[in-house]
């Protein structure tokens, strides 16, 4: 049976992300792991995050799972969440510029006070709620229509060094990256375990995926 492991670093509803993962595909042993030997012994891994920036680095550096992760995402299918997607990053500028693990060369940036949509409107930040997705040919988009719906809720977003890793993107107002991918690295700012449908379907291509593109 295949494996995934959610990795635990102490922050965040894991079990909601578990329990889509395996509704997703019962098929697929998934586990809540801090052990960083099994962690690198599954078949795939999925990083999830919410909350700050400092907290998550901290607490990844102090348990020694930094090393872990910047591991298995050169060597195994790898699925960054919302916070564990701006983790993958160069840097944050929450907390005064937070250092992250930089396995996706770039940077993660607030979006700017003011914002309005088209009409006008104040657009609120945090951003959240359910947003469009316009997405560009991947495996884990197998069987979701273009510019589905997907559930938001975050204040920063990510700015890569190289534009060729964006896989899609969302409008608030402006359009930013809501999806990253480069070799068998793919990392969502939506949460799929909260987006209905499409999202299981998502989680559903990422725990069949081979890691190609």
């Amino acid at each position: 049976m295949s494996s995934v492991a959610v990795i635990d670093y102490g922050m965040g509803n894991l079990h909601s992300i578990a329990k889509a993962l395996q509704h997703a595909a019962p098929d697929v042993d998934v586990q809540i792991v801090a052990d960083p030997e099994l962690i690198l012994q599954a078949d795939r891994v999925v990083f999830p995050g919410v909350g700050a920036i400092r907290d998550c680095m901290q607490a990844l550096n102090q348990s020694g799972l930094s090393a872990v992760i910047q591991s298995v995402a050169k060597t195994k299918p790898f699925l960054g969440i919302c916070l564990g997607m701006q983790a993958l990053l160069t840097d944050n500028e929450e907390n005064g510029n937070t250092k992250c693990l930089d396995i996706l060369p770039g940077h993660v940036v607030r979006f700017s006070d003011g914002l309005q949509d088209s009409e006008g409107n104040k657009l609120k930040i945090p951003h959240m709620g359910w947003n469009q997705v316009h997405f560009l040919p991947h495996p884990l988009w197998d069987n979701i229509p273009q510019d589905s719906r997907f559930y938001f809720v975050h204040s920063y977003y990510a700015i890569p060094d190289d534009t060729a890793v964006i896989a899609a993107t969302t409008e608030y107002p402006d359009a930013f990256a809501c999806a990253l991918a480069q070799d068998n690295v793919f990392a969502v700012q939506f949460h799929p375990e909260k987006s209905q449908a499409v999202g299981l379907q998502l989680l559903n291509n990422f725990l069949h995926w081979n890691g190609q593109i």
